[in-house]
Formats: structure tokens, sequence, C-alpha cells
């Protein structure tokens, strides 16, 4: 019994001796964290208010010959090295107009000289491709590949990125792979701000605001825009959501009501408030609503410093530059110090006798 024991105690010491010099074909050990031949990497890109991440690891080129060779066309890939290429969506998504869940997934390829498959699987935390199993798929895609410049390095980008949209692409030797993948912005946003209005947002006037401004910016769900604007006004009745109201108001076409907002937001307006609407409105080439508004900001607020700095754009506009100097001077005396810089700029145009409105 004795031998035996030793035996069998033997025996285990063997098999940890064996285990912990256990090497991949590379001979990197499997036991300690110690540099690897293809490094791990991972890329990220958000869109709309979901987040794709690539999580893969990047083996070399070396010059040796890779698609049909070390990658066989018609065989499975890990598409990339090491432990299993990943994907993970925090919502659902199209791959190449078909639907996926949110998730993390394996990803792998089938490469081919005309057309490759891209494999999304269920098993994410495989060891490369050598379990992969095809009824553990949750998505197969058929793309393209294309001729690249020389990647020795392989690499994923997010490429043609859109506010819906982004192209995910593989690069590896002289071959590019993209597929694109799709969101719906606008219904996950949607859910997503009703989400969120049920927590403590909805007791201030900003998120209300937000929400209102996402739909008006958007062009969607105007009625609820406007039922967000009135909710955020009853929380705080503010010059920035009575004129964003406004907006919502005149977006829907109720004129006459939008221009009775709008009248009521000017009048609760402070003078840097009053200042940026007007430069607004000549950003919308509406230059004698602008100058109407510049004059009015001046008789309410005279000595504010962006008053005078409105009355110096009313006086450019109609070349009149000595007064314009003179208002830019008495801008600059009691504007804050981060914007004197571009006063100063204004002052040497117009003493150059060039309009700061172009």
């Amino acid at each position: 019994m004795h031998r035996v024991r030793l035996l069998a105690l033997s025996l285990g010491v063997l098999l940890v001796a064996s285990l912990s010099h256990a090497q991949t074909a590379t001979g990197e050990t499997l036991m300690l964290d110690l540099p690897r031949a293809s490094q791990h990497a991972r890329v990220m890109q958000r869109i709309g208010i979901t987040d794709i991440t690539v999580n893969y690891h990047r083996p070399l080129a070396n010059g040796r010959q890779i698609w049909g060779k070390l990658a066989p066309y018609g065989q499975v890939w890990r598409a990339g090295a090491n432990e299993n290429t990943t994907i993970t969506f925090s919502d659902p998504v199209t791959i190449e107009g078909q639907a996926l869940d949110k998730g993390t997934y394996g990803l792998h390829m089938i490469p081919g000289e005309n057309q490759w498959t891209v494999i999304f699987s269920k098993n994410a935390t495989s060891w490369g491709a050598f379990t992969y199993k095809q009824e553990e798929d949750a998505l197969r895609v058929k793309v393209k590949p294309q001729t690249a410049e020389a990647h020795d390095a392989l690499a994923y980008d997010f490429d043609d990125v859109k506010p819906d949209s982004t192209v995910v692409t593989m690069r590896w030797d002289k071959v590019a792979v993209p597929f694109k993948i799709e969101v719906k912005v606008n219904d996950l946003v949607t859910a997503s701000i009703h989400r969120q209005l049920h927590g403590l947002n909805q007791y201030y006037w900003e998120g209300w605001d937000d929400a209102a401004g996402y739909f008006l910016a958007n062009k969607i769900n105007l009625d609820e825009a406007l039922k967000d604007e009135d909710q955020s006004i009853q929380a705080e009745e503010r010059y920035d959501n009575v004129m964003n109201k406004s907006h919502i108001l005149e977006a829907m076409g109720r004129k006459q009501d939008a221009d009775a907002a709008r009248n009521k937001a000017l009048g609760m307006a402070n003078a840097l408030q009053l200042y940026v609407y007007a430069r607004g409105l000549q950003g919308e080439k509406k230059q004698d609503e602008a100058i109407v508004i510049y004059r009015s900001n001046a008789k309410k607020f005279p000595d504010y410093w962006t008053s005078h700095l409105g009355l110096a754009r009313v006086y450019s506009s109609q070349g009149d530059f000595d007064n314009a100097v003179k208002e830019l001077k008495l801008s600059m005396v009691g504007a804050p110090d981060a914007n004197k810089t571009s006063l100063e700029n204004y002052l040497k145009r117009l003493q150059a006798k060039e309009d700061i409105n172009r």
C-alpha cells in the first residue's frame, strides 16, 4: 500500500511538472502572464448610444503566405489569434441587413478567394476555432473581400462611421474584409429616454428639455417633444425651455403659438442669451431680425459687454467702422478674459475696415 501511494504521488508530480511547461506552438507559456507573439488589442465604437467592441489578438504576417495557406480557403478561421476573437454589442443590431441580438459573440470567418463568411457564434469563450460548432452559430453573413495595402499585424477598424451605422473591417496582409453594422438609433434612444425619465431626471427641467431637444433635432415624436417641454417648464420655467418650445411649435406648423412662445422667451432672456440668439439669426441669414435683437439688447442691458459687441456688429454691417471700433473697445472692458483674444481679433478687423459679420 505504501508503494502504491508513492507511485501515485510521483505520477501526480510528473503531471504537474508537464502542465507547468505547457506551451503554445510559438513557445508562449499558458501559465504565466508573459509577452505574446500575437499581442492583445481592443477597439470600440459607439453608434448612437450603442457600444460595439472587438476584442482580439494580432498575429503578424512576417512574410508568410496567409490566405489559402496559413488560413486555408473554405475552413473556419478564428479571425485573429489565441483565444476567441469576440465582438460585443450593447444593444440589438443588424449585420449586413440581418438582425442580431445584443451580447458577446465569438467572431470566426471562412476565407474564400471571392467571398467570405463572417460567423457570430454564441460560444465566445473558446481557444481559437478548434472547438467551433456550426450549431452554435447566432448568425452567418456573406461578404466580399477587398484588396488592401499590406498590414503585417492583423487589425480591426471602424470605417464609414455614420449616425446609425459603421463598417467593421478586418485587415491582414493584403486583404480587407468589411461587414456593415446598423443600429436603430432613434428607437433605442427613445426607449432609453423613457427609462431615464422614470428616475431622478423627471424632477429637473434639464432632463425633459434634453428629451424634447433630441426629438426636435431628429424630427421625430414632435407631440411627445411638446409634452416633454411643457414638463420641463412646469419643473422650472426658463428662457431655454420656453425658446425650445417655440422651436417645437414652429416645427409642428403652429406659427402663431411659436411666435408667442418666442416673444415670451426673449422677454426672459439675459444679455448673453439675447446676443447668442441674434448670432443664430445671422447664421440663418436673417440679418435684419438680428439687428433688431442687438438694438433691443443694448437698450435693455446697456452696460453689458455682449450688448456693446452686438452694437459693434450693427455698426459694422452699416460700414460705420468708427462707431463699431468704439463699441468693440467698450465690449473688451467688461468681457471675461477667455473672450478677449477673439475680441482683439475683431478689433483688428474693424480697424482694417472689414465687416466682422462676414
